[in-house]
C-alpha cells in the first residue's frame, strides 16, 4: 500500500477553514445588538495542503483539538453533531468562548453562509446554514482568493478592549456576510471584494482593536488600505492580522492560493 507523503502525514486530513465577510456576528455579544436578524457570515472550507501560521485566524487551534479528539480525520457522523462535540471540547471552561463558525468551517464542505439570530440558540449556533458545494464555484473562488502572510497576533493581544457595538454597524456586518455569499454564488469578483471591504469597516468601527492595538508590531491599517485601493477588495483572516486575503483575478505579488474544498473526501 502506498503511504501518504510525509507532509500529508504531518498535516492530517482534517480541512482548514477560511473566514470571509461577516466574522464576529457568530458571537452572541455582537448578534444581540442586531436590529434586523439574522446577520450572516461566510466560511469556506479549504484543503489542508499547507500548515497555516498559528494565531492567524484560520482556526488552527480549533483544528488541533479536532485532530486530537478524532485522531486526524473527520468521523463519518452528522456534521451538526460534530460541530457540537468540537465546540464543547474547545470551549469547556472558557470565559471567552470561540465562535461556532470555527467548528462549522472545518466540518462543513464548500462555501457556507451562517445566519445568526440571538433569539435562536442564544446566538451561539446559526439559525440557518446555506451551503454551496458546487465544484465550479469552488474552483472560481480558489482562483480569486490570494493570501499574503502578514503577522500572527502576538501573545497578550485581545481585540475586545474597546467595544462600540452600535446596532447600525452590527447590521452592516451581517449584511457584509450576505453580500459575500451572493457574490460568490454569482462569481462576481467586484461584489466579493466590496463585501470584504465593508466587513473591515465594520470591524474597525465595532471593535477597533482588531486593527490597532499596542501589542501589534505591524500597523495593519495602511497595509489593508493600500491593497483595497489596488484590488477589488481585501480583509484580514482574523483580528490582529494573520493573513491578508486579497480578491483579484490578476496575480498578487507575494501571495499564495488556497484550494476551496467542494465536498468531503
Amino acid at each position: 500500500m502506498r503511504k501518504n507523503p510525509p507532509v500529508a502525514e504531518l498535516i492530517g486530513s482534517i480541512p482548514n477553514r477560511l473566514q470571509l465577510a461577516g466574522g464576529w456576528i457568530d458571537q452572541p455579544f455582537v448578534s444581540r445588538h442586531d436590529p434586523g436578524p439574522p446577520g450572516s457570515m461566510v466560511v469556506a472550507q479549504i484543503e489542508p495542503d499547507f500548515r497555516p501560521m498559528d494565531r492567524s485566524g484560520i482556526a488552527s487551534g480549533t483544528r488541533a483539538i479536532a485532530m486530537k479528539i478524532w485522531k486526524g480525520s473527520l468521523p463519518d457522523r452528522p456534521p451538526d453533531e460534530l460541530v457540537q462535540e468540537l465546540y464543547d471540547a474547545e470551549n469547556r471552561g472558557k470565559s471567552e468562548p470561540s465562535g461556532s463558525q470555527d467548528m462549522i468551517g472545518l466540518i462543513y464542505p464548500g462555501v457556507n453562509r451562517l445566519d445568526y439570530d440571538f433569539k435562536i440558540h442564544g446566538g451561539v449556533f446559526p439559525a440557518h446554514i446555506e451551503s454551496c458545494k458546487s465544484p465550479r464555484i469552488a474552483k472560481w473562488l480558489s482562483s480569486v482568493l490570494n493570501l499574503i502572510p502578514v503577522e500572527p497576533r502576538p501573545d497578550g493581544y485581545s481585540p475586545l478592549g474597546i467595544k462600540n457595538l452600535r446596532p447600525k454597524w452590527v447590521a452592516k456586518l451581517g449584511q457584509s456576510g450576505r453580500d459575500c455569499y451572493d457574490a460568490i454564488v454569482k462569481m462576481d469578483v467586484k461584489k466579493l471584494g466590496a463585501s470584504l471591504n465593508l466587513n473591515m469597516k465594520c470591524w474597525e468601527t465595532l471593535l477597533p482593536h482588531t486593527l490597532k492595538h499596542p501589542a501589534l508590531r505591524v500597523d495593519l491599517r495602511p497595509i489593508l488600505k493600500a491593497y483595497q485601493r489596488q484590488y477589488p477588495g481585501a480583509m484580514y483572516s482574523g483580528c490582529g492580522g494573520g493573513y491578508l486575503i486579497v480578491v483579484s483575478t490578476d496575480p498578487v505579488p507575494g501571495a499564495f492560493k488556497v484550494n476551496v474544498r467542494a465536498a468531503n473526501k
